[in-house]
């Protein structure tokens, strides 16, 4: 099992930054992705920006030259900062890890944090 624990988001104005926090604990395994996702209400959860523990990034089209993601393999967290905030980034951000190796590939979810974009 692995937990994982979110911290920021919240409420900003258009053009503003944002920072989000993920932690993970319980059972790492040593190669993995963790990254977050974003969904709105009543529509299909979507890629933001993932990163392996190799550093291999990947983003979302919509998110690309605005966020940065980037990670701290030693502390098993990953950080999102999120500059140049638009009104459709207004989500429910979700924190992920997922194994890319070993035999408990499972995908884990955080509870999920509110980032609202007022315009």
């Amino acid at each position: 099992q692995v937990q994982l624990v979110e911290s920021g988001g919240g409420l900003v104005q258009a053009g503003g930054s944002l920072r989000l926090s993920c932690t993970a604990s319980g059972s790492i395994f040593t190669i993995n992705s963790m990254g977050w996702y974003r969904q709105a209400s009543g529509k299909q959860r979507e890629l933001v920006a993932t990163m392996t523990s190799g550093g291999s990034a990947n983003y979302a089209d919509s998110v690309k030259g605005r966020f940065t993601i980037s990670r701290d393999n030693a502390k098993n967290t990953v950080h999102l900062q999120m500059s140049s905030l638009k009104a459709e980034d207004t989500d429910v951000y979700y924190c992920n890890y997922q194994a890319l190796g070993g035999w408990n590939r499972s995908a884990y979810w955080g509870q999920g944090t509110q980032v609202t974009v007022s315009s």
